[in-house]
């Protein structure tokens, strides 16, 4: 019984350009994808600051049950 990884078959990763909100601190590097957010303007869950909408190249992740849908 093998347990290593040579004979699987390796998964291409997904990615794209994807909108996130990240902190407007500084000091702080916050950031949460868009269709995950909890608000129409979210503050940072780390330092309570304000957010500003920005972009990530990032791994494709699917929200089936979205709080609030994308603006």
């Amino acid at each position: 019984m093998a347990f290593g990884r040579r004979n699987q078959v390796e998964e291409e990763i997904k990615t794209e350009e994807t909108k996130i909100w990240a902190c407007s601190s500084d000091e702080c590097k916050g950031w949460m994808r868009d269709n995950f957010k909890s608000e129409v303007s979210p503050k940072c869950p780390l330092c309570n600051a304000d957010m500003e909408t920005s972009t990530k190249v990032l791994q494709v992740v699917d929200n089936p049950h979205p709080t609030m849908k994308s603006s």
